[in-house]
C-alpha cells in the first residue's frame, strides 16, 4: 500500500500536467507541429529531422532496397546495409548494398550508395567489380522516390 499512494501521486500530476497549455505547446513544438497554416509547410520541408537524416531520403532508399534483407539499419547513422542477395535468375552471382544519407536536407549530394559484388567460381565466393552505372541508377532511383513522396507530402 506505502509503494501505491507514491505511484497514484505520479500519476495525478502527469494527468494534471497534460492540461496545461504550456507542456501541449511544448509537446507540440518537439513534434514538429505547429499553427494549422504552417503544419503543410512543416510536412513537407526539405528538411525532415526527427530521425535524425532526411525523412524521404530515408524511406525512398528503404522502399527502394526492401528487394534484398536487410543486415542494418541505421536511421540516427543514415545508414542502410543490406545483405547478400541473389537474384534467382542469376544464381551464381551476388550483390550488397550499402546506402548512406549524409544531410538532413533533400539533395542529391546527401545521399552515397556503395555495391559489392561478387561471383561464384568453382563453389568460392570471387569479389567482381560493380558497374558505376548501376550504383548511379541505384542513387537516382533512391532520390527521384524522395523527391515524389515530398511531392506527395505538399499535395496533401
Amino acid at each position: 500500500m506505502a509503494r501505491l499512494v507514491p505511484f497514484a501521486l505520479a500519476v495525478a500530476g502527469a494527468v494534471s500536467l497534460s492540461g496545461c497549455q504550456f507542456i501541449q505547446n511544448d509537446i507540440n513544438k518537439t513534434l514538429g507541429r505547429g499553427p494549422s497554416s504552417g503544419a503543410r509547410a512543416d510536412l513537407a520541408a526539405s528538411q525532415v529531422t526527427t530521425i535524425g537524416v532526411n525523412a524521404y531520403l530515408w524511406r525512398a532508399a528503404l522502399e527502394t532496397l526492401s528487394f534484398a534483407p536487410m543486415a542494418q539499419v541505421d536511421s540516427a547513422g543514415g545508414v542502410i546495409v543490406t545483405d547478400w542477395y541473389a537474384n534467382p535468375a542469376s544464381p551464381t552471382e551476388r550483390v550488397k548494398v550499402t546506402a548512406t544519407i549524409l544531410d538532413r536536407d533533400l539533395r542529391a549530394d546527401a545521399l552515397r550508395v556503395a555495391a559489392s559484388r561478387q561471383v561464384n567460381r568453382n563453389g568460392v565466393w570471387v569479389e567482381a567489380p560493380v558497374s558505376a552505372a548501376t550504383v548511379q541508377r541505384l542513387e537516382e532511383i533512391i532520390l527521384t522516390k524522395a523527391r515524389d513522396l515530398r511531392r506527395s507530402a505538399v499535395a496533401g
